[in-house]
């Protein structure tokens, strides 16, 4: 299992401040220097944390894998086909909302998705929805054209019932094993941190696991290098 760090939370603490520091370029090669295989950032459409120039800067920089977490819209469109990350991962985005509240509508948008995915085929940049761990989000994510699909797991995340938590986490297996027969890849990511990743090492199927929050606050104790290199620890 591979380790993904999202560093949007390095952004947001450099906008408190408004003062360049710190970087969260920096924050990226540092993570990949401490076992990190890919970097994820999430261009908001109202910027609150990675800017334009960050996701400029953190495709000129990164070497292991950029992913660009991004809302359907032809502005995100035309941003991420222009910078080509190598992983763009669609989400659903409120701007009231305080972090992403949940997976990818596909019911909904189906029509408007199959669309919107063809250019990044096209231009050859994988593509991952984000979606909850349900065969019918899986089975639209495959027949719209998407590479991958990351699992949502903040369910799992915040269920403090361990049988709740033991039910959600059999959702999140049973999906894994349908979506690679599908023959997607398949990844996981949303509240995940120290205290609760290790039961996702039982599940072959779940290539990487995205990380942000958890990693950034425990880099305010230990140094994120040190953080990053926890976290590989347990996933292994």
């Amino acid at each position: 299992m591979r380790l993904a760090v999202n560093i949007d939370h390095v952004a947001t603490l450099r906008n408190a401040r408004g003062e360049g520091i710190p970087d969260p370029v920096e924050a990226a090669l540092l993570a990949e220097r401490n076992g990190a295989a890919g970097i994820v950032c999430h261009l908001r459409e109202d910027r609150r944390h990675i800017m334009d120039k960050d996701l400029r800067n953190l495709r000129a920089s990164v070497r292991t894998k950029l992913d660009l977490e991004m809302a359907m819209t032809s502005e995100m469109q035309a941003i991420a086909l222009d910078t080509k990350p190598e992983l763009v991962t669609l989400v659903p985005e409120k701007r009231e909302e305080l972090t992403t509240e949940g997976g990818f509508n596909i019911t909904a948008h189906y029509d408007t998705l199959v669309e919107f995915i063809k250019p990044f085929r096209e231009s050859g940049i994988e593509v991952s929805l984000f979606i909850e761990p349900e065969k019918k989000a899986i089975d639209l994510s495959h027949q719209a054209g998407a590479d991958l699909v990351e699992l949502h797991t903040g369910k799992y995340a915040l269920q403090y019932d361990k049988e709740n938590a033991e039910r959600e986490f059999r959702r999140i297996r049973e999906a894994a094993a349908y979506a690679k027969n599908l023959g997607l890849k398949v990844v996981a990511g949303h509240g995940l941190g120290y205290g609760n990743i290790a039961p996702f090492t039982q599940i072959a199927e779940i290539e990487e696991v995205s990380i942000g929050h958890a990693i950034i606050a425990r880099a305010v104790f230990i140094g994120l290098g040190e953080a990053v290199r926890e976290m590989t620890a347990i996933i292994g």
